[in-house]
C-alpha cells in the first residue's frame, strides 16, 4: 500500500444526535495523530463548508477542549441538509468540491451522517476516481431513526432510544397519579422506520412501558386503534400509546395532519402534530381525559441520557473510518457487526461499500411486531436492551453540562 499524504475534511450532516459529535472527536484525532494527514480540517456546515470554501483547522484547536465533544449534543461543525445532484445531470457542486479539495491538497474526505448523506459520500467517491484525482472518501453512520443498510445498528440510535424509554417510564408514573384515568399518546420520530417507537417498549423491562406501539412497519387502521384504546383504557382506567410520526393508512398516506408541502433538503416530508391529531380523536370518540405528548428534537439531543455504550461506538466509528482510509480503503462505510449469544453484547467492525448502503432503508422485522401490529416482541428487546447500557461521565458547571467551546479558526484567514 503506497502511502498517501494529504489533508483531509471532516463534515456531518442531516439530523443531529447526542453522540454525532464523539464520531467526528474519533475521526478528528485519528487523523491528528496519522502522519500521512498533514492538516485536518472541519466542514462548516457539512458539504456546504466545502462549497463556500467555509473550512475550519482543526490543528488549531485545544486537544483537551475537544474531548468535551464527546458529551456535546448536535452537531458541533454545524451540519446541513442539502442534496448535490447527479454529476452526469449537474455537475457544477463536484468541480467545486474538486477545485476546493485541490486547493488544500485534501487527499481525504470523511462525511458524517445518515442515508442521504451516504449518498452524497458516495457519488463524489465515484466523481473523484471518474476525474482521477485521488481521494480516499469513506462514510461514518449516523442516525436515530436507525435506518442504515448493511451495520447492525446506527450511532446515535441508542442514546435516543434510552431516552424515549426512559421519558415514557417517567411519563407512565405521572399518568397513574390520579384517581380518574387518562389516555397518553407519545409521538416518536421515525418517518419509515419505527426502531424509535419500538424502544419506548423497553420501558416494560421496568414494568413502566407502553400498552400500545404503532410502527410505520404495518399499516394503520384507525378504528382498530380506537378500539385497542378503549379495551384498555376500560379495563385498566389508563392506556399510554407509542407511535412513529410515519405511521400510514394501507394506501400509504401518512396519518399525521401536519404533512404540508413543506420538506427537508433532501424532499422529505416534515411530520409532526401527530399525538394532537390522535389525541382529539381519542377524546371525541372515548370522552376520556386525554394527553398527546411529541418529544420532537428533544429525544436526539438528550446527552444527558446518553448511552456510554453508544458514545464508546460512535467515536470508534469515526476513529476506524480514519485508520481505514490511511490503510488504503475508500468508497466504504464503516459499519457495526455485533453478536448478542447467551446473552453476551459484543460489537466489531467491518467496511461495507458505499454503494450498498446509499439510500437503501432498513426497517424493523415484521417477525419482531406481534400479530396485532400495536407492540413489539422479545427479540426487538433483546437486540435493543444492550445497546443503552451505560452512563457517560459528562463534567458538569453548576450541575448544567459542560459543552465544547471550539475556537473554528477558517482556513481562509490563514
Amino acid at each position: 500500500m503506497n502511502n498517501l499524504k494529504g489533508a483531509c475534511i471532516i463534515g456531518q450532516s442531516g439530523g443531529p444526535t447526542s453522540v454525532i459529535n464523539a464520531s467526528a472527536l474519533g475521526a478528528i484525532e485519528a487523523a491528528l495523530d496519522s502522519a500521512d494527514i498533514t492538516m485536518v480540517l472541519g466542514a462548516a456546515h457539512g458539504i456546504k463548508g466545502v462549497l463556500n470554501d467555509e473550512l475550519y483547522v482543526m490543528d488549531k484547536e485545544d486537544r483537551a477542549e475537544l474531548r468535551h465533544m464527546l458529551h456535546t449534543p448536535s452537531s458541533a461543525l454545524g451540519s446541513c441538509r442539502y442534496k448535490i445532484a447527479d454529476p452526469d445531470v449537474d455537475d457544477t457542486d463536484y468541480r467545486r468540491i474538486l477545485e476546493i479539495f485541490k486547493k488544500y491538497d485534501v487527499r481525504y474526505f470523511f462525511y458524517n451522517g445518515g442515508n442521504d448523506s451516504m449518498d452524497t459520500c458516495n457519488k463524489i467517491s465515484k466523481y473523484c476516481l471518474k476525474v482521477g484525482y485521488e481521494c480516499r472518501v469513506m462514510g461514518i453512520p449516523k442516525t436515530i431513526d436507525n435506518d442504515l443498510f448493511g451495520t447492525d445498528h446506527c450511532p446515535g440510535f441508542a442514546s435516543a432510544a434510552k431516552f424515549i424509554a426512559t421519558t415514557c417510564a417517567e411519563v407512565y408514573q405521572d399518568a397513574h397519579v390520579y384517581d380518574t384515568g387518562m389516555v397518553t399518546i407519545i409521538e416518536i420520530m421515525g418517518r419509515h422506520a419505527g426502531w424509535l417507537a419500538g424502544s419506548a417498549a423497553l420501558a416494560d423491562t421496568i414494568g413502566c412501558g407502553p400498552d400500545l406501539v404503532y410502527l410505520p412497519e404495518v399499516d394503520f387502521d384507525m378504528e382498530q386503534f380506537l378500539a385497542d384504546v378503549e379495551r384498555i383504557y376500560k379495563a385498566n382506567g389508563n392506556c399510554i400509546v407509542a407511535v412513529s410520526e410515519g405511521i400510514h393508512y394501507a394506501d400509504g398516506s401518512f396519518v399525521s395532519e401536519a404533512k404540508t408541502s413543506a420538506t427537508d433538503g433532501f424532499g422529505h416530508a416534515q411530520l409532526g402534530g401527530l399525538a394532537s391529531l390522535l389525541a382529539n380523536i381519542c377524546k371525541e370518540k372515548l370522552g376520556a381525559k386525554v394527553r398527546g405528548i411529541e418529544l420532537s428534537l428533544l429525544q436526539r439531543c438528550a446527552a444527558h441520557a446518553a448511552s456510554k455504550t453508544d458514545m464508546d461506538e460512535s467515536y470508534l466509528a469515526g476513529k476506524t473510518a480514519v485508520e481505514a482510509a490511511v490503510s488504503g480503503e475508500t468508497d466504504k462505510m464503516v459499519a457495526f457487526d455485533c453478536t448478542r449469544d447467551n446473552g453476551v453484547y459484543q460489537c466489531a467492525t467491518k467496511l461495507i461499500g458505499l454503494t450498498d448502503v446509499a439510500n437503501v432503508e432498513k426497517k424493523v422485522p415484521r417477525e419482531w411486531i406481534n400479530e396485532a401490529g400495536n407492540g413489539v416482541l422479545p427479540a426487538f428487546i433483546d437486540y435493543a436492551l444492550p445497546l443503552i447500557q451505560g452512563e457517560t461521565d459528562m463534567e458538569k458547571v453548576n450541575s448544567l453540562p459542560r459543552f465544547v467551546h471550539m475556537k473554528k479558526v477558517l482556513s481562509s484567514s490563514l
